[in-house]
C-alpha cells in the first residue's frame, strides 16, 4: 500500500514533534507500506533558537533529513513546499506521480493543504489531533462567524473523505465535542515500541513538557470559551506542597516561573530538553514518571483526548498520572496509568505509584504495549479508512 503522511517536522523542528509525526512514517513502513512524507502548510519555518519564524527552509530541511535518518528511514521520499511555492525534496513530477498511485493521503493534524494533486490519492483522510479546537472552527464556519483563516480551515477539513480524531470519547453521552455533521472515528497515537527502550531512570522527579500559551484561537462551543493548560494547572498549584514527590515542569513560552517555583514546582526551559529527538527521549526516560494536566478544552468537553507525550512516557516504562479528559473510559487505570480530576485524586495516585514503584513501572510499559503498539493502531486506521 502507498501512503502519503503529512506533518510538521520541518515546520516546527522540535524533538516531540518529530517523534509524533514520524511514528506514522515509521509504523507504516513496518507494515510494508511505501510511504511518502509531505509538508505543505502555507506557513513559514520556525526557528527555535530565535523563537520566531524564517523564510529560509535550509536548517529546517536539514532537521527533517536528520530525523528520518535517526529512524533509519533515509530511503523515505519527502517533499516540503515553502510559502513561496518552491518544492524541496522530491520534484513536482515525482510528487504528482506518487499521489496518483497512493491509496491513502493521511493528513495528520490537518497540517497540509489539500491541493488538487494530493486529492488524486484513492482516499483522503483527516486526522484531528486537537479535538474541540477543530470542531470550534467548523462551528464558526457553519454559523457565519469564522475568520478568513477559520473559513479556509473548515473548507479544508470537509474536503476529506474519512475523519479520525483523538477525541476517543466522541459520541458518548457526556462528551460535548460536536460531530459537526461528520462521522468521526476515534484513534490514538501509534508508538513504535522498540524505539522506546526501558531503562532505569536517573532522575527522581516526575516531569512533563508543556507550552504555556495556546496558539490557535480559543475554541468556543455551545457559548463556552475554553483555554489551554494554564487554568487547569492553576487548579493544582499547591500539589508540590502536599505531595511526597518532586514535580518538574519543562515549559515552552513565557510562564509565571517565579510564582510556580514559590509554590514548590521545579521549572525548567523546555527548549534545551526537547530540541532534538534524542534530547526529548532522554528527558522523558530520565524522569521518574509523568504528572500533567490537559488543555481546558479537552477536559471541559470530556473529549477522551490522551497525550502523545504520555504514550511515550508509558512506553519508556514511566508511570503516568494525568488529568482525566474522559480517556479513563477507554484505557486501563490503576496500574502504571492513573487518571485524576481533583487534587486529592492526584495525590493518591502519586502515593500509590511510590508505594510500589517497580510494579507500576512494569505496568506502564505493559499499558503501552497493549494500547499504543503502532502495528495495531495503524492496521485499524488503514482498515477503517478503506
Amino acid at each position: 500500500m502507498r501512503v502519503i503522511v503529512t506533518g510538521l517536522v520541518a515546520t516546527y523542528p522540535l524533538g516531540g514533534v518529530a517523534w509524533d509525526y514520524l511514528a506514522y512514517v515509521d509504523g507504516l513502513r513496518r507494515l510494508g507500506c511505501e510511504v511518502l512524507y509531505l509538508e505543505d502548510t502555507g506557513g513559514w519555518f520556525y526557528d527555535p533558537a530565535a523563537g520566531s519564524f524564517r523564510a529560509d527552509p535550509g536548517p529546517n530541511l536539514a532537521y527533517l533529513s536528520a530525523a528520518l535518518a535517526r529512524l533509519g528511514a533515509e530511503d523515505v521520499g519527502w517533499a516540503v513546499r515553502a510559502p513561496d511555492g518552491v518544492l524541496h525534496g522530491l520534484d513536482e513530477a515525482a510528487l504528482d506521480a506518487f499521489c496518483g498511485r497512493a491509496e491513502v493521503f493521511l493528513n495528520v493534524s490537518g497540517a497540509c493543504w489539500l491541493r488538487d494533486a494530493y486529492r488524486r490519492a484513492r482516499r483522503t483522510v483527516y486526522l484531528d489531533t486537537d479535538p474541540g479546537f477543530t470542531q470550534s472552527t467548523l462551528l464558526a464556519a457553519q454559523h457565519g462567524a469564522a475568520s478568513d483563516a477559520q473559513a479556509f480551515s473548515a473548507v479544508l477539513v470537509r474536503a476529506h473523505e474519512r475523519f479520525f480524531t483523538f477525541a476517543e470519547h466522541i459520541g458518548r453521552a457526556d462528551c460535548q465535542v460536536p460531530d459537526c455533521g461528520l462521522q468521526w472515528r476515534p484513534t490514538r497515537q501509534p508508538v513504535v515500541l522498540d524505539r522506546w527502550p526501558v531503562r532505569v531512570p536517573s532522575g527522581r522527579r516526575y516531569s512533563t513538557v508543556l507550552s504555556w500559551t495556546t496558539e490557535p484561537p480559543a475554541p468556543v462551543i455551545d457559548g463556552v470559551r475554553y483555554a489551554g493548560k494554564e487554568p487547569e494547572l492553576r487548579r493544582f498549584l499547591d500539589l508540590p506542597r502536599r505531595a511526597a514527590v518532586e514535580l518538574e515542569l519543562a515549559i515552552a513560552g513565557t510562564a509565571p516561573s517565579a510564582e510556580l517555583r514559590a509554590a514548590g514546582w521545579h521549572v525548567v526551559e523546555a527548549g534545551p530538553r526537547t530540541a532534538t529527538m534524542d534530547l526529548y527521549q532522554s528527558y522523558l526516560a530520565d524522569s521518574r514518571g509523568e504528572w500533567s494536566v490537559a488543555k481546558q478544552a479537552y477536559v471541559g468537553l470530556r473529549s477522551g483526548w490522551f497525550s502523545t507525550r504520555s504514550a511515550v512516557y508509558l512506553a519508556s516504562g514511566r508511570p503516568v498520572v494525568v488529568q482525566d479528559t474522559g480517556w479513563s473510559a477507554h484505557y486501563p487505570t490503576g496500574a502504571g496509568l492513573f487518571a485524576f480530576s481533583t487534587l486529592d485524586e492526584a495525590l493518591a495516585a502519586l502515593a500509590a505509584v511510590e508505594a510500589d514503584y517497580a510494579r507500576h513501572a512494569a505496568a506502564a510499559r505493559a499499558v503501552a504495549e497493549a494500547e499504543f503498539d503502532a502495528r495495531r493502531v495503524l492496521e485499524r486506521l488503514l482498515r477503517e479508512a478503506a
